[in-house]
């Protein structure tokens, strides 16, 4: 089980070990220049040496953040705050006179969400001294394509850090986290800690919730890509067109210094309409003159595959990527034209795309292959789209061979995708088995109905040979479709990827799906791999 980290044990790996004090005047006076505006109660020559906003992970000498949230506003927690050693409180006028009490400085503002991001950055040096930092945006795919960067990357040369979904990582170093984006202070903390441990280079996710909340403001990106917009989050977003406008705000050109674009829909047609960063486009289609970059000649080879990227003045790129999946293709295209974008020359990139395949890195719970006979994959995909995608590139070209698909959809999200799901797998596969992904708090129960509803409709509808099965828990639907399964049929098992717990009711249950499939392919007598597809590695390649 993995370690569990009490927050304030999180925070401390999540900042430089060199402390640097910032004067609250020096906040003021920043946010002045700034436009934003400030007051301070107290001791303006008061020293700060860190940020934060959760008063449980607060180190003394922190400025305490009591910002109003969903419930509770911060000043609530304020006093555990100045207990914790907090050196001063920033807070807004609804926090003033409670915040007032305590003894400590305060810095005012009129909106604390709107300064976060650039008191973290003049704290930690940020503004001065941060990794180059290559940004992912975009519905599917950001995970496995920030993977490929890395590595890519590394394969340069470059000592490089990584914040995503499944790790954050300083080079060599894990780095637990507690949220999936880390807020604002965090990340500019872990930023200078990169910076202090040589990184010079980062690849990072940038999901909707975390423009919305505001998270990676005071950052600024070398390149920023865009992957494809889908429907998902509408239960934060509301619609697509919020959706739209929440990911496009990364490639303001306060944000970001260049961008790639992937074209492929109308979506990311607008998307590079609407940047003002400098823009380049990127289309699977060859026949697209629209775009700056094109992909073509693509190849079959083995699981994965071969092509060329076609650009200005005649320009040539030949990529190969061992990873399964088409759309794969679009996402190693997108990872090698963002490290060009950010200055590598053309040829040099060429070499270590020759020399290191790092394009070929396994991504856990990505494609995640667990066995070749039968084809036994494990993937994140949660939403109509990513299961589409998903369930189009496996299928043997063996005749009579079956793809089965084992899968939910999340409690507590966005339920109008639910019997779309079903009508996505019904649609892409030949057995359908409905299981449970994390009902959270929600009965899970009408969640399968929902979706077992769409699977049927489509098949009445279509007149569809497809068998559509309810099966739970989780593991045992894994179980059926192992058992169910010939050496030349494909096993998908979708929507959870590298997550090893399943929420049922507030309670964490440990549940792996890679585990559980490989251990079902050994008691129906398949063997699964011994290791994965690798990747670059600097130690191995000298």
């Amino acid at each position: 089980m993995p370690e569990v980290l009490t927050p304030r044990a999180a925070e401390q790996l999540l900042r430089p070990h060199r402390k640097t004090p910032t004067v609250l005047a020096a906040m003021r006076a920043h946010l002045h220049e700034t436009g934003r505006g400030a007051n301070i109660i107290g001791d303006g020559q008061s020293q700060v040496t860190g940020i934060c906003l959760d008063s449980r992970a607060v180190l003394p000498g922190d400025l305490y953040i009591a910002a109003p949230g969903a419930k509770f506003h911060g000043v609530q927690f304020a006093q555990a705050a100045a207990t914790a050693g907090a050196a001063a409180i920033l807070t807004d006028m609804e926090g003033e006179v409670a915040a007032s009490t305590l003894g400590l400085p305060l810095l005012l503002v009129e909106d604390v969400r709107e300064v976060i991001g650039e008191l973290s950055a003049l704290v930690y040096g940020t503004d001065v001294k941060c990794p180059e930092l290559f940004a992912l945006t975009g519905t599917n795919g950001k995970t496995t394509t920030t993977y490929m960067i890395r590595s890519i990357l590394r394969a340069l040369g470059r000592e490089t850090g990584l914040v995503g979904t499944i790790e954050i990582a300083a080079g060599e170093t894990p780095i637990p986290s507690i949220l999936t984006t880390p807020e604002a202070p965090q990340l500019h903390g872990l930023m200078a800690r990169m910076s202090e441990m040589g990184v010079n280079a980062a690849a990072m996710e940038v999901s909707s919730h975390s423009l919305s909340y505001k998270r990676v403001d005071g950052l600024r990106f070398a390149v920023s890509g865009f992957t494809n917009l889908t429907q998902d989050h509408l239960d934060l977003h509301g619609s697509m067109e919020e959706y739209f406008d929440t990911k496009a705000v990364l490639f303001d050109l306060e944000r970001s210094d260049r961008a790639v674009i992937t074209i492929d829909d109308a979506w990311g047609v607008a998307m590079a309409e609407q940047a003002t960063a400098q823009v380049w486009t990127l289309a699977s289609d060859e026949s697209n003159t629209a775009a700056d970059w094109r992909i073509a000649q693509v190849v079959s080879q083995g699981l994965g595959y071969g092509f060329e990227l076609h650009g200005p003045d005649e320009a040539v790129l030949r990529l190969n990527t061992g990873l399964p999946g088409d759309f794969n293709i679009s996402n190693a295209a997108l990872a090698a034209l963002m490290v060009l974008a950010s200055g590598v020359p053309l040829a040099r990139l060429q070499e270590v795309l020759d020399m290191h395949n790092p394009l070929t890195v396994e991504v856990p719970g990505r494609m995640q292959v667990i066995a070749e006979r039968p084809a036994a994959i494990v993937d994140f995909a949660h939403n109509p789209d990513a299961l589409a995608r998903a369930l189009n590139s496996v299928r043997s070209p063996v005749p009579g061979s079956k793809v089965i698909v084992v899968f939910g959809a999340t409690g507590e999200r966005d339920a109008t995708k639910r019997p779309i799901m079903g009508a996505v797998a019904a649609a892409h596969a030949d057995v359908v088995i409905v299981t449970d992904d994390d009902p959270h708090s929600e009965d899970p129960a009408p969640i399968r109905a929902a979706i077992l509803e769409g699977a049927r409709a489509e098949i009445a509808e279509k007149s569809l040979t497809s068998e559509v099965l309810e099966v739970f828990p989780r593991a045992s639907a894994i179980a059926a479709a192992v058992a169910m399964a010939g050496e030349n049929d494909t096993i998908l098992v979708a929507g959870r990827g590298h997550e090893v717990f399943q929420e049922v009711m507030g309670v964490n249950l440990e549940l792996d799906d890679r585990e559980e499939l490989r251990q079902a392919l050994l008691l129906n007598g398949f063997r699964p791999l011994s290791q994965g597809l690798g990747s670059f590695d600097a130690k191995e390649k000298g």
